[in-house]
């Protein structure tokens, strides 16, 4: 039986792999925190991402590609800048990484549950 076919499972995957990426993308601004005229990146909403990935297929090359990607965008909120041109604000990645590991862990716990209810109804041990 294949999970991934189930959309519950299917969204619940696609929810964590844009999680990893937003983290992977706030870390880096933390981590360009003293980088003169760093701009830090967000990703956009997630549900924009997952309105572009009901798109049609690409069949012949010369079409426009299809995107749903996740892709970092510069943060429009980061409006204040340091004397070096800096617009990363600590205290504003901090924030924004703890929501981001809060709706991981909802994300991936949700995922245990559904494919445990899986194996239950299977009769497999957990």
């Amino acid at each position: 039986m294949d999970l991934t076919r189930n959309p519950t499972i299917a969204l619940a995957e696609r929810r964590i792999a844009w999680l990893e990426e937003r983290q992977r993308v706030l870390a880096q601004n933390i981590a360009n925190a003293d980088t003169p005229g760093y701009s830090p990146r967000d990703l956009g909403d997630f549900r924009q991402s997952l309105l572009g990935a009901f798109k049609l297929a690409r069949t012949d090359g010369q079409h426009l590609g299809g995107g749903g990607a996740a892709r970092s965008r510069p943060d429009r909120a980061a409006t204040d800048r340091a004397p070096n041109g800096n617009a990363v604000s600590l205290d504003r990645e901090a924030m924004k990484i703890a929501d981001t590991d809060t709706a991981h862990a909802l994300a991936t716990g949700l995922y245990r549950r559904w494919v445990g209810l899986f194996r239950t109804a299977l009769g497999r041990s957990q």
